[in-house]
């Protein structure tokens, strides 16, 4: 559910002018702060999607954490700290997102097992039974 939030954060950012490898160059590379330049920009700034950018990075993993604990702040306040606290650097990593475990599904369905559970489940089933549990919901027709 989070990930999906986070998508729908992104699209909505992406959509609008002030795309979102602006803000980041900005804040990374250029220095130039936008919002001074165009104040109508502040609603464009979205502090949760930065946050959650600098939060996979351990040179800048603190201050998005400082961020996130003073979210009531004001947008042009949020994007004033990490444009001033983050020193020039380039900061590339791909999107933090949970990795997709096979069968987690499938275990959760036949037993009724939460995310936690299924996992524990996965790493003493065995083959055979997670052949077994996979056969439960095969419907049929082409593949």
């Amino acid at each position: 559910m989070e990930d999906l939030i986070f998508l729908v954060f992104l699209l909505h950012h992406w959509l609008h002018m002030t795309e979102l490898k602006n803000w980041l160059n900005s804040i990374n590379q250029s220095k130039k702060n936008l919002i001074d330049e165009d104040p109508s920009l502040e609603k464009e700034y979205s502090p949760y999607i930065v946050n959650r950018i600098y939060s996979g990075h351990l040179d800048s993993i603190m201050f998005a954490n400082e961020m996130n604990m003073n979210h009531s702040l004001p947008k042009k306040m949020q994007y004033d700290f990490f444009i001033n606290i983050l020193r020039v650097k380039k900061r590339f990593s791909p999107w933090l997102r949970k990795d997709e475990i096979k069968d987690l599904d499938y275990v959760k369905r036949y037993y009724g097992y939460s995310n936690e559970k299924a996992k524990q489940a996965l790493k003493i089933l065995t083959n055979e039974q997670l052949n077994f549990i996979r056969s439960k919901f095969e419907t049929g027709g082409r593949r």
